[in-house]
């Protein structure tokens, strides 16, 4: 996930797997030399905790009720990316 000059790249957030325009956000983490961009604070967090937890190409399931919330939204909207902003 290296950025290249190109400045209207989307990226997929590891953690919850949105989509992120790198001119929306300044939320990145540089891991092993490739560059990660998230959607919120709260990914980018859980992210920097264990980020070996979400690059082994596993979906962890999500907690909670935001998470269950989130599981239904996709199911409903067929596997269509979500937005955040």
């Amino acid at each position: 996930m290296k950025a290249s000059t190109d400045k209207n790249q989307i990226f997929t957030d590891p953690v919850c797997g949105m989509k992120v325009n790198i001119n929306n956000t300044d939320l990145t983490i540089t891991y092993h030399e490739c560059r990660y961009y998230f959607c919120a604070d709260a990914c980018r967090e859980a992210f920097e905790k264990n980020p070996e937890n979400y690059l082994t190409g596993k979906s962890a399931k999500r907690k909670g009720l935001w998470g269950r919330y989130l599981d239904r939204l996709q199911k409903s909207t067929g596997g269509k990316p979500m937005q955040c902003h």
